[in-house]
């Protein structure tokens, strides 16, 4: 079995998984209460809570399984990710392959998040990789967005980044603004639900354009503006539409930009990753997006849209299986997606 270790920000996670890569078991504990009266993650007491509660999520691991005689290896997050986080989570895979005499492998967090729709839901992988190859990935989260290619030569290329802000980032900064408490994308979300998306013309970014590229940082601004010219009362009034203008403004772009790559291309499956994975607007309008271009949608199970553990595990694997040789190629402009033995 193979233990995986995430704590990049502000989730503690541990899995087990079996060499096939299918979950045996995942433990995970949300800090989300702990930051949200402060409007985001602060990152001494992300540190802190780490602390409090990895060993206590290793205890509970303990009670299921004989994790010294029955792991092979430990696969870690090790970056990108707030420093004294990373710094937790490394340092108990470091002490553990210490004590059990176990190899431990640093896993980019980004490599996990483009695997995560490969991670088998309980059963059997029901396709062949040469079924999904060249596969298009989106992968979207608080910091990253970017689209990237998985070849038929199992390299990774970047087709597509974004030039400023991230959309995860633009939607929580979107939602601070309007007064909404964290975590702010969700609950956007949930208020935009009740609104009409073409109440308020905000821009889409290279809208009908070649370029290859996101942005998102025009899009907030826009909505600072908006929000300026409107009294309290007309806020309120238009609360929701404000919500569901924002939020389509931000998706439509990711989708528009996902439609384009996939007709550059001779893609067989498209993938959905990352922590705005979770939202439903996104992930339906890529499933249709997906049979409009006749492709197989592959989206993380929701569960595996934010940090966690089963990603970091299941990458190391499939390196040590051999699947996906020669990663090293960057997946991102903070980091590379290696797997390294750490010593």
């Amino acid at each position: 079995m193979i233990l995986g270790i995430e704590s990049s920000c502000d989730e503690s996670a541990l899995a087990l998984l079996d060499e096939d890569g299918q979950i045996l078991g995942e433990w995970v504990h949300s800090q989300i209460s702990k930051h949200s009266e402060y409007g985001g993650v602060v990152p001494d007491l992300a540190v802190g809570e780490h602390l409090n509660n990895l060993i206590p999520l290793l205890e509970l691991a303990y009670d299921e399984y004989d994790l010294k005689s029955e792991i092979s290896q430990i696969a870690v997050t090790c970056g990108p990710g707030l420093a004294g986080c990373l710094g937790m989570g490394i340092s108990v895979a470091k002490s553990l392959g210490l004590i059990w005499s176990k190899p431990v492998f640093g896993i980019n967090h980004l490599r996990g998040h483009a695997f995560s729709p490969f991670i088998p839901s309980g059963c059997e992988l029901q396709f062949s990789w040469t079924e999904v190859l060249p596969h298009l990935g989106l992968l979207v989260s608080g910091g990253n967005t970017i689209l990237f290619e998985l070849g038929v030569d199992k390299n990774i290329k970047i087709i597509a980044k974004t030039v400023d802000d991230a959309a995860g980032e633009a939607l929580d900064k979107g939602a601070k603004l309007l007064g909404i408490p964290y975590p702010g994308g969700a609950q956007l979300e949930k208020v935009a639900l009740e609104g009409n998306s073409k109440a308020f013309a905000f821009p889409r970014a290279f809208k009908n354009k070649p370029d290859m590229k996101f942005s998102f940082s025009g899009l907030k601004t826009s909505l600072l503006y908006a929000l300026k010219k409107m009294s309290d009362s007309e806020i309120k009034d238009s609360f929701a539409d404000l919500c569901s203008s924002y939020q389509s403004a931000a998706l439509e772009q990711l989708v528009s930009k996902t439609k384009q790559a996939l007709r550059n291309s001779n893609y067989k499956s498209l993938g959905l990753s990352g922590g705005v994975a979770n939202n439903k607007q996104l992930r339906e309008s890529l499933r249709e997006t997906s049979q409009q271009e006749s492709v197989l949608y592959m989206p993380a199970q929701l569960k595996h849209t934010g940090d966690n553990a089963a990603m970091v595990a299941f990458a190391s694997i499939v390196d040590k299986k051999g699947c996906w040789p020669n990663l090293n190629q960057s997946l991102s402009f903070h980091a590379t997606l290696g797997i390294q033995e750490m010593p």
